[in-house]
């Protein structure tokens, strides 16, 4: 596994990180190690569009779908 070290975190966000650790019951580790896993494991909107513009796209013309109308029609 990889350390992670971030600088410059300013002391109250420090300090109201602790809190939050300690009310879950948590060291801020694994406090941290909770807030990374979260946001890792959702999608961001960007990968949701590009997920869904995968999905989503057909190579089905007008005509195509016409003739399938036109097929079912026929089939009555």
């Amino acid at each position: 596994m990889t350390a992670l070290t971030i600088r410059d975190v300013p002391d109250d966000q420090i300090q109201t990180l602790k809190v939050r650790a300690a009310q879950a019951g948590k060291s801020l580790q694994a406090y941290f190690l909770d807030l990374i896993a979260r946001e890792t494991s959702k999608p961001t909107l960007e990968e949701m569009v590009a997920r869904l513009n995968r999905e989503t796209t057909a190579s089905v013309s007008a005509g195509d779908v016409l003739a399938a109308i036109d097929e079912g029609r026929a089939g009555r």
